[in-house]
Parts: structure tokens; sequence; C-alpha cells
């Protein structure tokens, strides 16, 4: 059960870590495939 929630707990870690990263990067949805005659808000 220990092992099983530390799994659960990396896991999230690593989704936001991994969010925060890409965004800053400029790797996000939005960026890569938004253009001039695209608005996202």
């Amino acid at each position: 059960m220990k092992a099983m929630l530390a799994g659960f707990a990396a896991t999230i870690v690593i989704a936001i870590a991994a969010n925060f990263g890409l965004a800053e990067i400029g790797f996000s949805a939005q960026d890569r495939y938004s253009s001039d005659s695209v608005r996202l808000d």
C-alpha cells in the first residue's frame, strides 16, 4: 500500500512539474498550434 501511494504522489509531482516546465519553454498546445488566424483566449 505504501508503494502505491508513493507512486501516486510521484505521478502527481511529475505532472505538475511537466505542466510548469513545458509552459515556461513555450511548448503548450496553445503556443504550438495557434496562428495569426486563430484566436485563443
